[in-house]
C-alpha cells in the first residue's frame, strides 16, 4: 500500500514556465502535485489554490490531454470560447483533448479558491494559447515553451 499523505503538507509550486510578460497573471497560484507523490504516470492530479486576482493559466487547449477540474472551496470564473462561467464548490468541468476551446480559471473573488485538477499525461502533447504568443510542447515529461512560430524564448 502507498503511504497516505496530507495534501497541504506537500510543497507548493508557485513558479511558472511562462516567460515574461505572461508570468505575471499567475502570481498567487500555488499547485501541489499530488499524483507525483505516488509516481503516477498515466494521469496527474494537482491541488491548486488561486489567490484573489490570480489565474490558473493563460487560455489554452491541449492536443492530446484531457483535463478535469473540481472546485473544493471558494469560487473561480471559467473563461473559455463561450464566455465566462462562475464555478462554486461542488461544481466541475472537463476539457476533452483536441477540442480547440481555450480555457483558464480566474479568481475574481476576494477570497482564495481551491480546486483539484486532473489530466492525462501524454508525451508529445502540444498546448495552444489562442491569446498569447506561446506554444507548449511536452518532451521528456516536461513542457517547453516557444513562440507560436517555434522560435525559443
Amino acid at each position: 500500500m502507498a503511504e497516505p499523505v496530507k495534501a497541504l503538507d506537500l510543497p507548493a509550486r508557485t513558479k511558472t514556465i511562462y516567460p515574461a510578460p505572461y508570468a505575471a497573471a499567475l502570481e498567487g497560484r500555488a499547485k501541489r502535485a499530488l499524483g507525483d507523490v505516488f509516481n503516477l504516470t498515466q494521469f496527474g492530479v494537482n491541488l491548486t489554490v488561486l489567490a484573489p486576482g490570480s489565474s490558473s493559466a493563460h487560455r489554452h487547449w491541449h492536443e492530446s490531454e484531457d483535463e478535469f477540474v473540481y472546485v473544493l472551496e471558494g469560487e473561480v470564473t471559467l473563461v473559455d470560447d463561450e464566455g465566462e462561467h462562475l464555478l462554486t464548490p461542488g461544481m466541475c468541468v472537463g476539457f476533452k483533448a483536441a477540442v480547440p476551446n481555450g480555457h483558464k480559471l480566474v479568481n475574481k473573488s476576494s477570497a482564495p479558491a481551491t480546486y483539484l485538477e486532473v489530466g492525462t499525461r501524454s508525451e508529445g502533447d502540444r498546448a495552444h494559447y489562442p491569446e498569447a504568443d506561446m506554444l507548449a510542447v511536452k518532451e521528456g515529461g516536461k513542457y517547453r515553451l516557444t513562440h507560436k512560430d517555434g522560435t525559443p524564448y
